[in-house]
This record gives structure tokens, C-alpha cells and sequence, in this order.
């Protein structure tokens, strides 16, 4: 995210919000792409939209993968903006992707990044996250949480004044 503007009649000025939703669940062992298990009689990535359009950003795009069609074909009835990542070649790619396929003004405002297989975070949470984003005029903001039990989770280290974030097996 960058500096970016406030809040006003619920809308976080200026956010655009990029959702990442083109892995294949692997470890899930169904042919249903990740986003589409259900919870709760929706998909997953439907609970990460309707969160997001809580802040009714100027734009949501999403990044799509495996299960492209079927992904696109769900959502049908969606207002978004649909990036196909035809080969996964990382988190980073992408966002690339996504970024490629704003809409106008994609340099204005600040970019909210969610994971499309992670679907309680709470409108809430990400309005204090972009709040306190912008009072600290960061150049990136990182959503954490702290785990009793971390195992299979990446980590974010926090030593002698730095950051990292590592995958679990580096942690």
C-alpha cells in the first residue's frame, strides 16, 4: 500500500483491493480449485469478497489459476476484475498479474492484497489495518497473527530493529 486518502460514507478512499486465488489446493486432494471449497454454504473466495467490499474499494481484482472457468463462472454475478495467471509462478507473479489488469488510475491510492483461501479475516480488521497503514505512512503493511501453535506457517522474525518473513521451514 501507499499514502492514500480517508475514509468517508464507509468508503476507504483510494484502496483498490488485489485477491490472490490462483493456486490449486494440492493438499486439499479435491478437483475443486482451492477458493471454491465451501464453508458455510459459500465458497471461499466468496467470503474474502464480500469482506472486502465492506471497504467498497474502486476496484477488486482477482488473480485466477487453476480452475480459471469454473472460479470466473461462480462469480458470475460479481463485479470484479478478473487477472489469469496461466502458469503459478508465485506470490510475486501473481501480483504482477494483478497489478497488469487494474483499471484506470492503477498508481493512485493504496492496494490491499487478501488471500482468496483465507476467509475470517474481518471487514473491521482490514480497516484498522489500512487506518493504521496510513497514519504511519508506510510503504508496506503486514497483517499478522500470533499463533500457539505455528506449525506449517510462515513467520514474520522480528530482530534487532529488521524484519523477515520466512517460510515455516526456514523458521
Amino acid at each position: 500500500m501507499s499514502r492514500g486518502r480517508r475514509a468517508t460514507s464507509g468508503r476507504v478512499q483510494g484502496l483498490r483491493v488485489v485477491v490472490l486465488a490462483a493456486g490449486k489446493g494440492t493438499r486439499m486432494k479435491s478437483d475443486l480449485p482451492k477458493v471454491l471449497q465451501p464453508l458455510n454454504g459459500w465458497p471461499l473466495l466468496r467470503h474474502v469478497v464480500e469482506t472486502s467490499r465492506a471497504l467498497k474499494p474502486i476496484e477488486t481484482v482477482v488473480v485466477i489459476g487453476h480452475g480459471a472457468d469454473a472460479v470466473r463462472a461462480a462469480f458470475a454475478d460479481q463485479p470484479l476484475t478478473w487477472a489469469l495467471q496461466a502458469e503459478q509462478l508465485g506470490t510475486g507473479h501473481a501480483m504482477q498479474v494483478g497489478l497488469a489488469a487494474m483499471g484506470e488510475g492503477e498508481g493512485e491510492g493504496e492496494i490491499l492484497v487478501l488471500y482468496g483461501d483465507v476467509p475470517l479475516l474481518r471487514a473491521a480488521t482490514l480497516k484498522r489495518l489500512v487506518t493504521t497503514h496510513r497514519k504511519k505512512k508506510a510503504a508496506v503493511t503486514v497483517l499478522t497473527a500470533r499463533l500457539a501453535d505455528p506449525t506449517g506457517y510462515g513467520r514474520v522474525l522480528r530482530e534487532g530493529g529488521g524484519v523477515r518473513i520466512v517460510e515455516h521451514k526456514d523458521a
